[in-house]
């Protein structure tokens, strides 16, 4: 127990609550070893000698200089771009309205070509909804997850994800849970804006294929009523 006591009272200045002050006083003997008391003085050399012959260095200049550093623009050297809490909900805005189209741009879709009714209004599809104005239109805002160049303009953004998402086809999709299948989705809705250049003979092809669909459908309904 002597010695367990022993242990103790030799080691309890480093104790982690010190580390500060203990980092401190080192600092101290490596600049001037008689900055110190010789108790100090002593612990140190023994310490240093255990390290078979290394020899230690003071931090605080290493740390300062590594500070100046940082303060001057190197060459060749990317810098992270700060934004202003401003900015950076302006762009938080724009990831918003993006996923805004992904999720509800069906929603808004023209899909009845007799004009028989009105589109429903969606909110969430309006910049203004996400306090965005014509002001950001021509600001450049990273493009997230978006088919498009890293940074693109707020109106090209918004001129994407229109053509994807309120065009003539609705997509829903984002119910999805496989983020690879949603991703695969989005590159192809996303990527070729939506618009598919067919010949008067594709769609034509298309529409035969959409409406033996649609009468096998209805065949299946009627003869094998509830099994469909």
């Amino acid at each position: 127990m002597s010695t367990l006591n022993e242990q103790f009272r030799q080691s309890s200045p480093l104790f982690g609550g010190n580390a500060a002050f203990i980092e401190e006083l080192y600092e101290s003997f490596l600049t001037d070893p008689e900055s110190v008391s010789d108790n100090w003085r002593q612990y140190f050399r023994n310490l240093q000698a255990q390290t078979e012959g290394a020899r230690d260095v003071a931090h605080g200049p290493i740390r300062d200089s590594f500070a100046q550093l940082a303060l001057q623009p190197q060459a060749g050297v990317g810098r992270v771009q700060v934004l202003s809490p401003a900015a950076a909900e302006k762009q938080a805005a724009v990831l918003r309205i993006i996923n805004a189209y992904r999720n509800r741009g069906h929603k808004a879709a023209d899909l009845d070509p007799l004009r028989l009714r009105d589109r429903p209004p969606v909110p969430e599809l309006d910049p203004g909804y996400h306090g965005l104005s014509e002001a950001d239109m021509d600001t450049l805002f990273n493009t997230g997850s978006l088919a498009a160049p890293s940074q693109w303009t707020l109106r090209e953004i918004l001129d994407l994800i229109r053509d994807a998402y309120v065009g003539t086809i609705g997509s829903e999709y984002m119910h999805i849970n496989e983020t690879e299948e949603k991703r695969w989705i989005q590159k192809r809705l996303e990527g070729q804006r939506a618009r598919l250049d067919l010949s008067t003979k594709e769609r034509r092809g298309l529409l035969r294929w959409l409406m033996a669909a649609e009468g096998l459908e209805r065949y299946l309904h009627t003869r094998y009523v509830g099994q469909k």
